[in-house]
């Protein structure tokens, strides 16, 4: 085991090496976790299920996900972070191809499932791998390098299921993607270096219940800790309901054309790096009430009855989103104390929560009062997450990291 010494710092041949992981690795989980969004019509066709039950095949995979998250940190310690994450991208693509041979709904929500359980080992794990191997001054363009990876496999996956779903069928296009996961699961393993601190864990902090009171007695981390919920809930409800107005008249786009809307988050991987760059040099307090406020002003665009408009705003939303939770995942992982896997898994498993809650809710919110109700309610959940980042401005700074 190499125990280095000192932090890794950008330019450097590790550095690079960490980078081009995590990017397969955010690509893979993303991808496969959310593949399934766009096809959330042609699943209420397929299977006869309402905008709300047809949202199950995401919910319950982001639900299990945020579960596992917070074991997975004490998994990690047992067989190592780069093993763990290494066996949750096989496992994921390996069930992501068992999905699309799926006979019935009950089949595919319960593989779906099983599919979050096994993904939970690699979020919580890479971003404590980030915040203890890569020097403070660097963390935030590497967590906003792997959440530019997580963009791009998001935008990927939901892309190529919408337009291989229009030529062919949905289970190729999962299918497709599942031997892709196997791929980044390969160029993971080969290019991820070995934790230098995974041996020194145990000795350096408190066990779970201890480490779980420290961390929600800091002033600032449990408003972090709410955050995700709110923004990832928000920003999931936003691209599984919008592929239902596009569908829809007047608009009455192809399944293809929605698919490639979720080309903005070319936007999301831009702003995820350049969002981690500003906050390490102007602070995180003074970037994060900005991208917020950007996200909420991308959602009030889409109220306008234009393709044009719609496109815009999801765009500025997709910015805001991906700068906001580049802002504030490294804020957790420069603030907390050890553990700070666990730090980390409460952060994704609120996230991840949100995804789920937020996002099954919004379907009866479609059902019965349509793209004004998601706004609303979508803007109501935003404008909270505004007042908490505000509130954190004043925050201060904790012992020897900072903000």
């Amino acid at each position: 085991m190499n125990t280095g010494s000192g932090p890794i710092a950008a330019g450097s041949r590790e550095y690079r090496r960490i980078n081009r992981a995590m990017a397969f690795g955010g690509f893979s989980v993303f991808a496969l976790l959310y593949c399934v969004q766009p096809l959330m019509p042609l699943l209420a066709q397929d299977f006869h299920l309402t905008p709300a039950q047809s949202s199950l095949a995401l919910s319950v995979s982001t639900a299990t996900l945020a579960v596992a998250l917070l074991a997975s940190g004490g998994v990690a310690e047992r067989i190592g972070r780069k093993q763990l994450m290494v066996a949750s991208m096989t496992g994921g693509a390996l069930l992501t191809l068992l999905s699309a041979f799926t006979i019935d709904y009950t089949q595919l929500v319960a593989v779906r499932a099983l599919l979050g359980l096994v993904l939970g080992g690699l979020p919580a794990v890479a971003m404590a791998y980030l915040s203890d191997e890569i020097e403070g001054s660097s963390l935030g363009q590497a967590m906003g390098m792997y959440i530019s990876g997580s963009a791009f496999g998001g935008m990927s996956g939901r892309v190529l299921s919408s337009v291989i779903s229009d030529f062919v069928s949905w289970r190729i296009a999962v299918g497709l993607l599942g031997a892709a996961g196997l791929y980044a699961a390969w160029e993971f393993s080969r290019s991820l270096p070995a934790s230098r601190h995974a041996g020194l864990k145990q000795a350096r902090g408190p066990g779970f219940v201890a480490g779980l009171r420290r961390h929600l007695q800091d002033e600032g981390l449990p408003w972090l800790f709410v955050l995700p919920f709110l923004l990832m809930g928000c920003f999931v409800s936003l691209y599984n309901y919008i592929s239902y107005r596009l569908l829809a008249p007047p608009f009455g786009l192809s399944q293809s054309a929605v698919g490639a809307v979720s080309l903005l988050y070319l936007l999301g991987m831009f702003s995820s790096v350049w969002a981690g760059k500003l906050a390490d040099r102007l602070g995180r307090r003074n970037v994060l009430w900005l991208v917020i406020s950007v996200m909420i002003a991308g959602l009030l665009v889409t109220l306008h009855d234009s393709v044009v408009a719609i496109v815009l705003g999801v765009g500025l939303a997709t910015f805001g989103f991906f700068a906001s939770h580049s802002v504030s995942s490294s804020w957790v992982g420069r603030r907390a104390k050890p553990p700070q896997a666990l730090a980390s898994g409460i952060y994704l498993f609120c996230y991840y929560l949100g995804s789920s809650v937020v996002g099954w809710f919004t379907g009866y919110v479609w059902e019965h009062w349509g793209w004004p109700g998601v706004v609303a309610a979508l803007g109501a959940l935003l404008g909270l997450g505004l007042a908490i980042a505000l509130r954190l401005r004043h925050l201060k700074p904790a012992a020897a990291t900072g903000p």
